[in-house]
């Protein structure tokens, strides 16, 4: 049987995949990057499940799967980021074609969306201490 995972395990994992998605984005891994954000809030939000039911949460990938489970409350552009970045990692786990999805993610926007995972990441963390 499988152990299950404090949420603090979780947002240990959360904090260094983000590290990894600093490193791919430093290292111009833009596909990468958008990936491993994805995978930091998926695992904070896996936390916060697992803070709420006291279980391991299932293995699916939908982070607006676990925000309506664990019925937390964020900022509109904190939903709508964690929305876009839902949206986002479909094409970076399964690409169609490499070629082009390399031309969709671009420095400038995937920047962006290390900063905002950073930010929602910080946000969630605050929700997990206020939780206890």
């Amino acid at each position: 049987m499988k152990r299950f995972n404090p949420p603090e395990e979780w947002f240990k994992q959360a904090d260094y995949d983000f590290k990894a998605a600093v490193a791919m984005f430093d290292a111009g891994k833009y596909i990468y990057t958008v990936f491993m954000c994805h995978l930091s809030i998926e695992k904070a939000l896996k936390g916060l499940y697992a803070r709420e039911f006291q279980t391991t949460p299932p293995k699916i990938h939908n982070l607006n799967y676990f925000y309506e489970k664990t019925k937390i409350e964020l900022e509109v552009d904190m939903q709508d980021f964690l929305d876009k970045l839902n949206n986002l990692s479909v094409p970076t786990r399964y690409p169609d074609e490499l070629e082009r999805i390399l031309k969709d993610y671009k420095k400038k926007p995937t920047e962006s969306i290390l900063n905002q995972t950073k930010e929602l990441l910080l946000c969630l963390k605050s929700i997990l201490r206020k939780k206890r």
